[in-house]
């Protein structure tokens, strides 16, 4: 059953069907939906729309997993200026993480989630979550839980502060300090890894999915017992298991921001992020050279993912967007989707950009299923102009 909502924001000329999809998304969600949307093609704002009660497109919500890709951002700036090699050894920029077997991984292994470093044996504290140097202190130390560079899983928890403490080993800076630094304040983007105090009162706290019951049957199927390989990664193991969904509306994760989950973005950030990343925007160059949005892009783990498991495939940092969600984007599609519904990415081949984010989190988690129906029609419209 639809209902009456209300559209607000615009889109360019040859757009308008983005934004008639864009209504009946809204239209077929609850009462209380609040979404938006926002895409550039050719580093031009073409969709720019919201829809909820209380919601405008400077609202800001929690886009979990879409961290990562802010953060591997960062980390292929830095493979770009020639920072960090991506076939060197984990070790030659971080001695200790050779403990437990692991002196052998190379960046490149890492980033593309063939660590086995997927979490601890005992679990993290809220406070240890919202930590990257204390995640990455803690895992130096761990056995890994498979063979590294033998398999891949997703690390859903860690990634992030495990390539982080790569970061800092070589640059003495944090992943958070340089974003700031070299992506979020120079294009000015509401794409935040660490929210300031100030902008509090824009930010929405994210809402628990609501399943139907036959909704409730399949996510009680999918959780997995609490010592399997999914619980670790997920951190519902130890003595302070994490409700996922509740994440961004600590204070302490959002102040810190995690490089794996703590973003605090609206969708006008998130496709500013990838406008930036592949095409000039308002006079600044793109912030990678195509080369390097091709090595990233690029499938280096593709197959059954242990974590997940299922089918994925991951470039290094990135999901590989066409594989993992879109499969009418062009080849090397890099993004990054979020659990509570959130997607990002840049298609180099069209050009285009895009950010959608969601307060209420989806069902079954992920990026939501509109998204597809959302990216799609975008997508027709670039290229059709």
């Amino acid at each position: 059953m639809t209902q009456q909502t209300t559209v607000h924001g615009t889109v360019a000329d040859g757009y308008e069907a983005v934004r008639e999809e864009f209504a009946a998304v809204a239209a077929a969600e609850r009462p209380d939906y609040e979404g938006q949307l926002c895409a550039y093609v050719h580093g031009r704002r073409v969709v720019d729309l919201w829809a909820g009660p209380d919601a405008d497109g400077d609202s800001l919500y929690g886009v979990y997993s879409s961290t990562k890709g802010a953060a591997h951002l960062v980390v292929a700036l830095l493979v770009q200026d020639g920072t960090l090699e991506l076939d060197r050894k984990v070790t030659y920029y971080w001695p200790e993480f050779a403990a437990e077997s692991k002196g052998a991984l190379t960046l490149r292994e890492l980033l593309a989630h063939r660590a086995g470093l997927v979490g601890t044996d005992t679990g993290f504290t809220l406070a240890e979550l919202a930590d990257d140097r204390v995640i990455a202190e803690r895992l130096a130390d761990q056995r890994p839980f498979w063979r590294p560079g033998t398999a891949f899983g997703y690390h859903a928890l860690v990634i992030g502060a495990l390539t982080g403490e790569v970061v800092r080993r070589a640059t003495g800076r944090t992943v958070q300090g340089l974003y700031e630094e070299r992506v979020r304040a120079p294009h000015g983007l509401d794409f935040h890894l660490g929210l300031p105090a100030a902008l509090e009162p824009r930010f929405r706290p994210a809402q628990p999915i609501l399943p139907t019951p036959e909704q409730r049957e399949l996510l009680d199927a999918l959780l997995s017992p609490p010592h399997t390989l999914q619980a670790v990664a997920f951190n519902r193991h130890g003595a302070d298991p994490t409700d996922l969904a509740a994440l961004p509306n600590h204070r302490l994760i959002r102040e810190k921001g995690p490089a794996s989950v703590g973003g605090i973005a609206s969708a006008r950030g998130l496709a500013g992020l990838y406008a930036a990343l592949i095409s000039e925007v308002a006079g600044q160059a793109p912030l990678l050279k195509p080369d390097t949005v091709a090595e990233f892009g690029q499938f280096h783990s593709v197959g059954y993912d242990v974590v997940a498991r299922g089918h994925k495939a991951y470039g290094l940092g990135f999901q590989a967007t066409a594989d993992s969600w879109h499969p009418f984007l062009g080849a090397g599609a890099i993004g990054h989707s979020g659990a509570g519904g959130c997607q990002a990415f840049a298609d180099p081949r069209s050009s285009l950009a895009y950010g959608y984010t969601r307060r209420r989190c989806a069902f079954p988690g992920g990026a939501a299923p509109e998204n597809d129906r959302l990216a799609r029609a975008v997508h027709t419209a670039a290229l059709a102009l």
